[in-house]
């Protein structure tokens, strides 16, 4: 089931951004196959195997690619694959014997799916970083944050998972491409890269003049009072978002205000008065009385929901937007297909645990797996 049924990826276990993508393509069809070294505790940042969302959906085996025998094995597998994901640091895969030429030249139409941080060329290519490195170096990171405050770090998503969704994007073009042409080819996905594509609208406001002023005080960073959050009389939050007049002129009428504000908000220096208005008048009730005035209206509002908040919004419950796996509740996939709908994803198993299923699923027949086995390449998993 899912569109991308009938494709397989091979994916060399790692953190962070070729989870994401390995999890995005089971989710939507593909048989994932994860290759896990061994020993492999940590990769999961230490949480238990069902908290993992990241590896729900697929199979892995054991392999140590260190060893003859593993890189065999490995090299067996992308024999059978239309791609594969590795997120290691450039030149560990060619080191391990499992670079590029070396894969084409046993699979001629395999995707060679990488991510990392700096690109896989450039003066920085071979240093250590993370989401929050590769943000800011795009510009990102600064234009984030209050008037006369640091920038903020906006969890992992930009570097990390904007990462992640490129990489899919990128692997995906290729296979499409190489059923065509007949030829793979290798996908160069950058966090850094990613992170500075995202900031391709931001960059032509600020080209245009439109975003040029102190962090915090432009249209989208918190600079405009009508595109904000603002606290209840509860403590808890609420955004608003009206920015277009006709939004604008419904919030304003909603919760009371005077007419004249829809001409008046318009002129950068009523700003701080309206701020100010709206600071106190948000204050005058609870978030659940604002939900109820506002939320369903053309006045661009929400609630600022907290993650143990947010699965049980009503929005969440008609969409189906979480799921419970294994006991454990989580984010269900996206996007939504009307004809091939996707089944449920799997829960994320222990490394290897259904290692030989893994293999037979990748087409090896039991006495092949077995040979593997007395070889070596393939070795035991753990259980869940």
């Amino acid at each position: 089931m899912g569109p991308l049924s009938g494709i397989r990826i091979v994916e060399f276990a790692g953190i962070g951004p070729g989870p994401m993508a390995a999890m995005l393509l089971a989710d939507m069809g593909a048989t994932v196959l994860r290759v896990e070294r061994p020993a492999a505790s940590g990769l999961g940042l230490n949480r238990p195997r069902q908290f993992n969302f990241l590896n729900r959906g697929r199979r892995s085996v054991v392999a140590d690619l260190k060893s003859a025998e593993g890189a065999a094995l490995a090299l067996s597998l992308v024999e059978k694959s239309d791609g594969l994901i590795e997120g290691f640091r450039p030149g560990a895969m060619e080191r391990l014997g499992l670079g590029p030429e070396v894969c084409l030249a046993r699979n001629e139409q395999l995707v060679y799916g990488r991510i990392t941080g700096w690109g896989g060329e450039g003066p920085l290519a071979h240093a250590a970083g993370h989401d929050l490195n590769y943000v800011a170096i795009s510009g990102a990171l600064h234009s984030i944050g209050r008037e006369g405050q640091p920038p903020t770090p906006p969890l992992n998503l930009l570097g990390d998972y904007g990462g992640a969704v490129y990489l899919v994007m990128g692997v995906l073009a290729a296979i499409i491409e190489a059923r065509t042409s007949g030829q793979g080819q290798v996908v160069d996905a950058a966090m850094s890269d990613a992170a500075t594509s995202l900031m391709s609208s931001a960059y032509g406001m600020h080209a245009a003049g439109m975003h040029n002023g102190p962090r915090g005080t432009n249209l989208l960073d918190s600079g405009l009072p009508y595109y904000d959050v603002y606290e209840c009389a509860d403590g808890q939050w609420v955004s608003i978002a009206p920015i277009e007049p006709k939004f604008r002129q419904e919030f304003f009428q909603l919760v009371g205000m005077a007419p004249d504000w829809l001409a008046r908000s318009s002129d950068r220096e009523n700003w701080p008065a309206l701020r100010q208005e709206l600071t106190a008048l948000f204050k005058t009730k609870t978030r659940d009385d604002w939900c109820a005035l506002l939320e369903g209206s053309d006045a661009c509002f929400a609630p600022v929901l907290s993650m143990a908040e947010a699965p049980d919004h009503p929005l969440q419950a008609a969409r189906d937007g979480f799921i419970e796996i294994d006991g454990v509740k989580q984010p269900a996939p996206a996007p939504r297909f009307s004809r091939t709908k996707s089944d449920l994803p799997t829960p994320a198993e222990a490394p290897g645990e259904s290692g030989d299923a893994a293999m037979r699923e990748w087409g090896y027949s039991d006495s092949e797996v077995q040979d593997w086995k007395d070889r070596g390449g393939l070795l035991s998993g753990q259980k869940g």
